[in-house]
């Protein structure tokens, strides 16, 4: 039933996207019915990638996921710039070869991207391997008279583009030279951008019909998009940053080459912030994404980059991080629970595979408004924000968590079983479709979110485990201060502890910032306690002294007035 009612919500969901082109949601629609083309403009390689690099990467990985639930067929390209300016002067600061250096980041990227749980697009093709589409594409828009060579530089000419910003909302008299790069006094217009650049002294080079040279940035994506794609795809990404200049010239000469051109949505995210202002190379305020998951599991790191929708920018702070590990914490605790608790009947739940099987009413409530809220956000312009700390999402994890203590009094294949197994599944449908679902095991995840969550502390396994004794020597002792203490320290740290039955375990948790008044109260028990010992002590020394005679009561003689 509820595989049926899945396929059915699935079939009737009208996907709705953000044309930036058109400036509005409209219904998505591919040019060829059940087949999507998306192309989305990747990093350029000269270093290691940071944190807004990731949030594009997840973004697209999420609609390219999401089209994949709604069965399409999807080819989905992303580039790599491997040859430009950025490149050849890091190659140079470093006495390393610009194509060596360029290939070893483009590798570092797809390692990163690994981590982060994106899918492999289905072509990642670098600009080096395709000059010959270039020199075509360029030698096309020369042909249409859009273009001009001198000095063995080829120029768009942008005089020739009558809807040029149509994308960006730009005038053409709006872009000043000597803004973006320098002014070049060859230029018919000074907003002409380069197609063709004339080979420079010690510079990588190809021959072309134009002299020996490399590609314009821009030429690469039309060239590289055309080819894989056609001149007509359904979906052009990338961050919102790209969309004047690197968009705007793309839609220009793509235009020129071919009057076949169109592009159905232009899609792009929103920045990555930090303190409030672009993270980005340039400004130096950025953190790559090696930092960020050294500290924090890639899972939660993903978890906090769909917090917010693609297209509003998302701000970095540490404490947003913190609190998405914690959500990952819980949500992979629980299914951990329900995979163990379920064991004893897995398989026997994988021989009634699809056969019908009776779940509470409950459970299928559970699984109804989940399916409905995710329906209802992602088809409403992929909306990723607050969908695993939802309210659905969440009652259905308390379904799970709630109905596990009675499933051990459980010895036979039950309603109770088939409904806990149900609930699990449908969870687990919206992780894999955000990519939150591990490709390895709950009990690994939950390990490694404690490491990470030590290392944020500075702590070794080995430190909390004796806190944790001397926490339990002290409430022995009933020196509460002290264990309270050990307690809030820990707590101070990301680390929670919890006490289950006789055992005290703990689990990482958002840093509980102690306050003043918490840090007196918790002096003021330490001191009480340390009077209380005393005053025990001080009665133990008394009453020894009694019994061992050191105080001979029958010579004191009270002092005569």
């Amino acid at each position: 039933m509820e595989e049926t009612e899945r396929k059915k919500k699935k079939k009737n969901a009208e996907f709705r996207l953000y044309n930036a082109m058109s400036k509005t949601v409209e219904v998505f629609k591919p040019i060829v019915p059940g087949k999507v083309g998306m192309y989305v403009c990747g990093v350029t390689a000269y270093d290691l990638s940071h944190i807004g690099h990731a949030r594009a990467a997840v973004v697209f990985d999420v609609l390219f996921r999401y089209l994949l639930h709604l069965d399409y067929e999807v080819t989905y390209v992303r580039n790599f710039t491997d040859i430009d300016d950025k490149i050849i002067k890091r190659a140079n600061d470093l006495g390393e070869d610009p194509l060596s250096l360029s290939n070893r980041f483009c590798e570092e990227y797809v390692a990163d991207m690994k981590n982060l749980g994106c899918l492999p697009p289905t072509h990642q093709p670098r600009v080096t391997d395709h000059m010959e589409n270039i020199k075509n594409m360029i030698t096309q828009i020369l042909e249409n008279g859009c273009a001009y060579a001198v000095d063995g530089d080829v120029n768009f000419a942008v005089d020739k583009s009558p809807n040029y910003g149509q994308l960006s909302g730009r005038k053409l008299e709006d872009n000043r030279a000597g803004e973006r790069v320098a002014v070049d006094l060859r230029k018919q217009n000074p907003a002409d951008f380069a197609l063709w650049k004339a080979a420079k002294e010690c510079e990588p080079s190809w021959d072309s019909p134009w002299g020996p040279g490399r590609p314009g940035w821009h030429i690469e994506c039309s060239a590289m998009s055309a080819h894989y794609l056609s001149f007509k795809f359904d979906i052009h990404g990338g961050g919102s940053d790209l969309i004047f200049p690197h968009h705007e010239n793309e839609l220009a000469q793509s235009s020129a080459a071919s009057s076949d051109s169109k592009v159905n949505f232009w899609v792009h995210n929103g920045h990555v912030t930090n303190n409030q202002l672009k993270m980005s190379k340039s400004l130096g305020n950025f953190f790559t994404i090696r930092q960020v998951i050294e500290k924090y599991h890639p899972l939660p790191v993903r978890m906090f980059l769909l917090s917010n929708h693609y297209r509003t920018p998302l701000n970095y702070t540490v404490s947003q991080i913190e609190q998405a590990s914690e959500t990952a914490w819980f949500i992979y605790q629980i299914l951990q629970d329900c995979e163990v608790g379920l064991s004893p009947f897995q398989e026997r739940l994988a021989k009634s595979g699809k056969k019908p099987v009776q779940i509470a009413g409950e459970a299928q409530t559970c699984i109804t408004k989940l399916q409905e809220e995710f329906n209802d956000k992602l088809s409403d312009d992929l909306n990723t924000s607050q969908l695993v700390t939802g309210r659905k999402f969440n009652e259905a994890l308390k379904y799970i968590a709630l109905n596990l203590k009675p499933l051990k009094k459980q010895k036979q294949m039950s309603p109770l079983v088939h409904s806990i197994a149900a609930v699990a599944r449908e969870v687990e449908s919206v992780l894999r479709i955000l990519g939150l679902l591990p490709t390895y095991s709950y009990d690994e995840v939950l390990q490694q979110l404690r490491e990470r969550a030590l290392v944020r502390a500075g702590l070794k396994a080995e430190d909390v485990v004796r806190l944790i004794e001397e926490r339990t020597t002290a409430r022995k002792n009933e020196k509460f201060g002290i264990s309270d203490k050990i307690r809030a320290d820990l707590a101070a740290k990301g680390i929670a502890l919890m006490d289950e039955g006789k055992e005290t375990v703990w689990k990482p948790c958002v840093p509980v910032v102690q306050g003043k008044w918490v840090r007196f109260v918790g002096w003021v028990r330490a001191l009480v306690d340390s009077w209380i010992a005393f005053k025990w002590i001080y009665r133990f020394i008394g009453w020894f002294r009694r019994v061992t005679g050191l105080v001979d009561h029958s010579t004191s003689v009270k002092k005569q007035p």
